[in-house]
């Protein structure tokens, strides 16, 4: 790293030290290895000079078996990446192991020094799973898998921790799993979260032998939880005399006889659901047994012997093999499942290694000429260190720091690991009399925040109000991040990176914290934090100097202070502030201020006190309504922001500052004692512990199709054995690609310069246009509109203008940056209005007329109606999130042009095409296989194809193998997400409420390309009608050009966005007529025999009548309704809300009508096992699973006789995407047609030998008489065949081929001050025919009810204003978390009429008669917001604003999605009318919506 010397002349004077002159000495002298020393899952491992680029994630992938850990997001955002660090933890004075929940994908590959590396490999596997993986994989807990074992080793990580080697006890509860935020650093997309707390509660009652229960409450808490008892084993020899920590005990362990029972706290009591009784549900069966039952009409199948070597007639009743499931089913009881688990084995658990408790650490150093790291052991050593090189940049959990590096192009060229200095990380906690004494508390700067957290519950549980300020503390720090950057990430770390929106910096400032700093130079430093924030990211922290203690001082007993700390982000858990704040007032004898304190964070470029607010406040009484007024009123003066701030949201930040005062004066005033106060101003939204049920009972369960059986590969992507696209082993002289990608949205490109990047390490070369045969640089899903390459002209931000490809994917990344690239900027297009405006669309004339519509005579319509209601209504994007980012990996054979193509894609058939085309070989050699993806909701239908063509004209020109793995980042700009809409609507009705007449002009924000936009828009007007009669229509559709990404498929495809709107204009026209929102829905239902805006009947198959009614009686709607009415009229500061929607999904293709076929290949081998193909992909919805059932129920075999290795094209020949909810249909009948065939062949055989014979004994006698055992089956959908512009009801023909139909129920409280809101509970009910997998189908009901949840509440997708994707990762982009579902949560499956006669589906002829549930229950999250609706217009009514929708002044608007921020701002009170933005002529927003 030494730079050149220049020439030295007398005059010069001394230069500073280069890097290398500074740092050689101090390697030379103490740095004197290089070498990690460690243990991996049991196995002493060492290793020597790393790259210094790498992470802890980095390491464990390019290791040999070791896939489980995933990269799902790489800024420890979504726990794909979670292992478990073991380590001695002596900070209490005994020996004892802690076992920390780390992000590998951001912890520094140097701190697993001395430590030993759990990864999920570890703890168990398909042959021997541990108990967590067998439960979660046999309770349905994983459907993707992706995220799966990173919540493993979060769960893991909390028992073993929970276990005290003294006592021989667990304190581990159901309010451990959920309420203390052990899982809020974990994301799942797939599953809606329920099964997953299921398998982790049950796993305490039945595997540690203790119980759930919810007995008195604390008055401040919420739940007591009972501890549960431990299980301890005794033996082993040879081991250190102490315990390790094990779950299950330590060999070292002593007996023990004693019980505890434990209670903890939060700080203001949850809020409860109102109701959560339910109508008698069955659930499953549970138990644990030593030995699991297996139901042998499922598993268990045998195999026979080779049959060359005996052909006799007996030679099929002998086996060579026999398989299982590997999670198998106990079996049922009367149409009920039973599931049953092996008894857990705690001493099984991995122990810690004995030589790492007498590990010394060493100082290490490694490094590159580009990169160097150093690990100093002690204080002296990092002094050293930092006054030999100043700019050293000190790493202890790199969570902002790796985040810098990958995402901000940061290059800290000499890194010191700091988190194994003792004087820095160990913080003692004084003795009850030293507290009692206590001016202050000294925290060590470096420890992990959740010692933090533990210790501030200690003291503060010990001293009480005198230590308010810790509690504080300890409120901000739990939901601070997830869990795993918690255990690592340190106060030091939050007040050097001097973020503006620091939670902790707040609450010190408030406090008047003293910072002490230590230097070789200068020794020990006192620093006040009042003066260390000097401006943005900027403090006084001396360079050379180290942040080593935290004082905080305690006020003396007596002394009448109160501090309170706030934050509200866009999400409770793990999400970074959008305001905090802390505040601290002190009074004296008489009730007058002497001293305040109020400081926040998000308003100012640092955290920032308030002195015109502070100096309002002093000398006056606190508890008078003029010195609120005063206060609110100086605070406009503190923060005065702009409309345009850095950040926007300047009117929800500017109400946050006047609320949390508000709140802080009704709080401390109800802590001093100074009078009555309104509680309801001071609660903050808590959760409960959440509860619900599925109903399993299946009356219409068969032999094997009708069971809750696990998805097939569950237990492997529990145990990290599912092996994904990047997953797959390296292949010999294997290149990476990296993407160059466009810096701006819309821009001629004036030159592209490659040579930078051929000229970095492990650069190998580049693609771009030139690359292609000419003329096939373009691609689409329907209209090929798309380039591969930008061609002269980027259109988005983030468009690929080519591919470097290199050695390495990190060298490959870094040589792609330094592509120089110069612009010419246009004008870009953004948003609907300015594509209207600019009248910027696709070619669309897709429209849709009934009734007087389709005879030009609207007017005479309107003329019918008693009362006519406009509006114009806006929903947002949503990002499809799913864990794996797109992925690719191309494989040429050297000969004849052949590729391997594997993609994480819905598509087989289209990348095989597209790979074709850009190759210049026919479509037969080219193989596109997929065997699973982790996620795809219609995100990887069409926007993964252009990533394998990327690859397969790199590894054509090269003829060596190519591999590329998106970033989340890299895949959130290029993947595009569900399309923004918006309505300009017309509706009619009579004064009864009935529907006469509608007319809307509706438009999508398509992006820069066509993609599926026309087709989303086409389902988006086909359902705009949800369930709702109306005699006539008129709907237009436009898709508007725009300069974003190319917006995709994505689960729903439209309707969600269209059924919005039909439900908006409802509770317009309720609201306009006075009318319950339920009466009037009732009057407009469908009824048999009447049409669809697109002229379908309502045929025998209608059932919202039914679901309504059922729903409405199990979930009790009418009481709780009054309940929610009662409970608001009683209730200022917090209101409820509850709705009950219906919702009618459309099945097929609709009129893509080639895309409704399938075919199968079914191959039964001669030992009787079964190989089968179909034209779907497995992405976690189970369909590999449900395909499977259907062919062992069809040939009468045990479902594990049957295999499917993948889904590829030299299988299954022009196979349609997997999407259109239609994957079960299309395939499941062409796998029954393939297995009708092979039953006709073999039904001779079943007559010949009997009804009992095993399927290898049918098929070695088929064999011996040259049957074909092979079958392909082939169905297309009949009946459907919808004609755009047939407006005769007579010849039309069906658009779907049958709806999907359900409701929900979904009740909601709001708290009126932030905006944060909570939903008290939910319940669903769908009809989806006879289901040929009750539990899949459960899973798929729930995960697309949370993820609707999402769309329509807290996924805001943002851009700034020119053109750039703000919201790109989990830092800007939130998904719904373990504790943002409900808290009651139950879902039921429609199975009879409301005489209780079973229903029947026959007429459907669909597979099984059964439905298609990926997409449609989607919708049903549309409950919350409309529930937080009724909430915010209750809230409304109370300030006495008006509750009509509109854009005039006065009236209000709600948009989708119903964020904290809009709800606030809706509430329409005074401190939303103080706190206006004023917007001066020409400011814009900060952030853009592009509805």
């Amino acid at each position: 790293m030494a730079l050149p010397i220049p020439p030295k002349t007398a005059a010069k004077p001394p230069h500073a030290l280069s890097a290398a002159e500074a740092l050689t000495p101090l390697i030379e002298a103490t740095y004197t290895s290089p070498a990690i020393h460690c243990y991996v899952n049991g196995h002493r491992t060492v290793i020597d000079s790393p790259n210094p680029h790498w992470t802890l994630l980095d390491y464990i992938r390019a290791q040999p078996h070791l896939k489980g850990t995933k990269l799902g997001c790489g800024e420890g955002g979504c726990g794909a990446c979670t292992i478990v660090l073991q380590a001695p933890d002596t900070s209490s004075g005994k020996r004892r192991i802690k076992h920390r929940a780390v992000n590998a994908c951001l912890f520094p590959l140097v701190g697993v020094d001395g430590k030993h590396v759990i990864t999920v490999e570890g703890i168990g596997s398909v042959a021997k799973p541990h108990a967590l993986q067998e439960r979660i994989t046999k309770l349905h807990g994983s459907q993707c898998g992706f995220c799966t074992p990173g919540i493993v080793m979060s769960l893991y990580a909390m028992v073993r921790n929970a276990y005290d080697p003294e006592t021989k006890r667990f304190s581990l509860s159901a309010r451990d799993i959920e309420l203390e935020g052990h899982l809020d650093g974990n994301l799942c997309r797939c599953t809606g979260y329920k099964p997953i707390l299921n398998a982790a509660k049950t796993f305490i009652v039945e595997d540690l032998k203790g119980q759930l229960t919810e007995a008195e409450e604390k008055a401040e808490d919420g739940k007591l939880a009972r501890e549960v008892v431990g299980l301890a084993r005794n033996g082993c020899e040879g081991l250190p005399k102490v315990s390790c920590g094990r779950v299950g005990g330590c060999c070292r362990d002593a007996p023990s006889e004693s019980d505890s029972e434990n209670k903890s706290s939060t700080s203001t009591p949850p809020t409860e659901p109102s109701m959560t009784s339910t109508d008698d549900q069955v659930s499953a069966i549970v138990d644990t047994k030593k030995y699991p039952v297996v139901d042998s009409l499922v598993s268990g199948a045998s195999y026979a012997d080779p049959l060359k070597s005996k052909e006799s007639a007996g030679a099929a009743q002998e086996t060579k093999t026999a398989t299982s499931l590997e999670a198998p089913v106990a079996g049922s009881k009367h149409g009920v499942p039973l599931i049953q688990f092996q008894e857990y084995a705690p001493d099984a658990e991995l122990i810690f290694p004995s030589a790492l408790w007498k590990y010394e650490l060493q100082p290490l150093c490694y490094g590159n000429d580009k990169k160097i790291w150093f690990r100093p052991t002690n204080l002296e050593q990092l002094l050293e260190l930092k006054d030999a090189y100043p700019s050293v940049k000190l790493v202890g959990g790199a969570s902002e720091i790796q985040v810098e590096v990958r995402f901000k192009n940061s290059d800290f060229a000499v890194s010191a690991y700091v988190s194994d200095i003792p004087e820095l990380k160990h913080t003692k906690l004084p003795t009850d009399t030293e507290l009692e004494n206590a001016k202050e508390l000294v925290l060590a700067a470096n420890t992990p925040l959740t010692e933090i957290e533990a210790l501030c519950r200690q003291v503060y549980a010990k001293l009480g109000k005198r230590a308010i300020v810790l509690e504080a503390l300890r409120k901000q720090l739990r939901y601070f991040a997830g869990r795993q950057i918690r255990n690592v990430a340190s106060l030091a770390g939050n007040i050097a990176t001097a973020s503006p929106i620091s939670d902790a910096n707040p609450v010190l400032l408030a406090a008047g914290a003293t910072l002490e700093v230590v230097s070789k130079s200068e020794g020990s430093v006192d620093l006040p934090i009042s003066s260390f924030f000097v401006a943005y990211r900027t403090t006084t922290l001396p360079p050379d100097a180290v942040l080593s203690r935290v004082r905080i001082p305690l006020p003396a007993p007596g002394v009448r202070e109160v501090l309170k700390a706030y934050k509200q982000a866009k999400r409770k858990d793990d999400d970074i502030a959008i305001v905090t704040a802390a505040f601290r007032i002190r009074l004296d004898s008489e009730g007058v201020v002497e001293d305040a304190c109020l400081v926040y964070g998000g308003m100012a470029p640092t955290t920032k006190v308030s002195p015109k607010t502070q100096e309002a406040l002093v000398g006056r009484r606190w508890f008078h309504s003029e010195t609120l007024n005063a206060g609110l009123s100086a605070l406009l003066q503190d923060y005065d922001l702009p409309y345009g701030v850095p950040g926007g949201m300047a009117d929800y930040r500017k109400t946050l500052t006047l609320s949390f005062f508000f709140r802080f004066w009704h709080e401390s005033a109800a802590e001093l004692g100074l009078g009555e106060v309104d509680n309801q101003a001071i609660d903050e939204i808590h959760r409960a512990i959440s509860t619900g049920t599925r109903d399993d009972y299946n009356p219409f369960e068969q032999r094997v199709v009708g069971k809750q059986i696990a998805h097939l590969s569950a237990l492997k992507q529990c145990t990290g054995e599912a092996e994904y696209i990047d997953d797959i082993p390296r292949f010999e002289q294997e290149l990476f690609g990296g993407l160059v990608l466009s810096s701006k949205a819309h821009a001629n490109l004036v030159s592209v310069d490659w040579e930078p990047a051929l000229a970095m390490p492990g650069a190998v070369g580049y693609i771009d246009k030139n690359s292609l045969p000419e003329g096939q640089n373009i691609w689409g899903s329907i209209k090929k509109d798309e380039p591969f390459f930008a061609d002269g002209k980027v259109s988005h931000h983030g468009q690929v203008i080519g591919m470097v490809y290199g050695e390495t994917a990190l060298q490959a990344q870094a040589a792609a940056k330094a592509v120089k690239i110069e612009y010419e900027v246009l004008p870009a297009i953004l948003t609907i209005d300015e594509a209207i405006e600019a009248r910027s669309y696709f070619q669309h004339d897709k429209l849709l007329r009934k009734g007087l519509a389709i005879t030009d005579e609207m007017d005479e319509a309107w003329a019918q109606c008693d009362r006519i209601f406009e509006g114009q209504t806006r929903m947002g994007g949503q990002e499809h999130f799913y864990l794996e980012t797109n992925a690719a990996l191309v494989i040429p054979s050297g000969e004849d042009g052949c590729m391997e193509v594997w993609s994480s894609t819905q598509n087989t058939m289209e990348t095989q095409e597209f790979v074709s085309a850009v190759t210049g070989v026919p479509s037969n050699r080219i193989n596109a296989r997929v065997k699973r993806l982790g996620g795809g909701f219609g995100g990887k239908e069409s926007r993964s194809v252009p990533f394998a063509c990327y690859l397969a004209i790199a590894a054509k020109k090269e003829k060596r193998p190519m591999r590329l793995m998106l970033n989340r980042d890299e895949d959130m700009l290029l993947s595009g997400q569900r399309h923004p809409v918006q309505a300009r609507w017309r509706v009619g009705v009579s004064k009864e409420g009935k529907l006469i007449a509608l007319d809307a002009d509706v438009y999508d924000n398509a992006g820069f390309s066509q993609d599926m936009s026309g087709a989303v828009m086409d389902r988006c007007i086909t359902h705009f009608d949800n369930v709702y009669e109306c005699p006539n229509v008129f709907l237009r559709g436009h898709v508007c050009k725009t300069n974003i990404h190319s917006n995709t498929a994505y689960r729903g495809f439209g309707a969600p966005q269209g059924m919005y709107f039909s439900e908006t204009i409802m509770y317009n026209i309720a609201e306009g007529l006075g009318m319950d929102i339920d009466e009037l829905r009732w009057k407009n239902l469908y009824k048999i025999g009447e049409h669809t805006p697109f002229l379908q009947k309502i045929d025998e198959d209608w059932h919202i009548p039914l679901l309504l009614e059922q729903l409405g009686r199990s979930s009790h709607y009418e009481k709780r309704k009054a309940a929610v009415a009662e409970f608001n009229a009683k209730n200022r500061w917090k209101k409820r809300g509850i709705s009950l929607i219906p919702t009618k999904f459309g099945l097929s293709f609709a009129t893509a009508l080639h895309l409704n076929q399938a075919s199968a290949y079914i191959k039964i081998y001669a030992d009787g096992s079964v190989l089968l193909h179909h034209g779907g992909t497995e992405m976690g919805q189970g369909l590999y699973t449900k395909m499977c059932q259907i062919a062992a129920q069809e040939l009468g075999t045990p479902l594990d006789a049957i295999f499917t290795q993948d889904s590829q094209t030299y299988q299954i020949a022009n196979a349609s995407p997997t999407a259109a909810s239609s994957g079960s249909d299309l395939n499941g009948m062409a796998v029954k047609d393939a297995c009708d065939q092979l039953n006709e062949r073999l039904q001779p055989y079943r007559e010949k030998l009997s009804k009992d014979a095993t399927l290898k004994e049918i098929a070695h006698a088929a064999y011996l008489d040259r049957v074909n055992l092979a079958a392909n089956g082939f169905w297309k959908m009949p009946r459907v065949g919808f004609t755009w512009g047939n407006y005769d009801i007579e010849t039309v023909k069906p658009m779907y081929y049958y709806f999907t139909q359900g409701a929900g129920c979904s009740e909601v409280e709001v708290d009126l001050l932030t905006g944060d809101h909570t939903v008290l509970r939910t319940d669903l009910m769908m009809d989806v025919g006879n289901s040929i997998n009750p539990a899949i189908d459960y899973g798929q009901i729930e995960g697309a009810f949370v993820q609707g949840q999402g769309l329509f509440t807290i996924e805001e997708t943002l851009w700034t204003r020119n053109g750039e994707l703000f919201t790109r990762g989990p830092g800007t982009y939130k998904i719904p978390g373990f504790s943002d579902i409900p808290q009651v949560f139950n879902v039921s499956l429609l199975r009879h009429d409301n005489d209780g006669k079973p229903l029947n589906w026959n007429h459907l002829r669909s597979v099984q008669s059964s439905k298609g549930i990926g997409e449609p229950p989607l919708f049903l999250g549309s409950t919350v917001f409309f529930a937080l609706r009724e909430a915010v217009k209750a809230a409304r009514k109370m300030n006495g604003t008006r509750i009509e929708e509109g854009t005039e002044e006065g009236k209000w608007k709600l948009d989708s999605p119903a964020t904290a921020e809009r709800l606030r701002l809706a509430v329409g009170d005074d401190l939303v009318r103080r706190a206006k933005v004023k917007r001066n002529k020409g400011e814009t927003n900060f952030l853009v919506a592009v509805a």
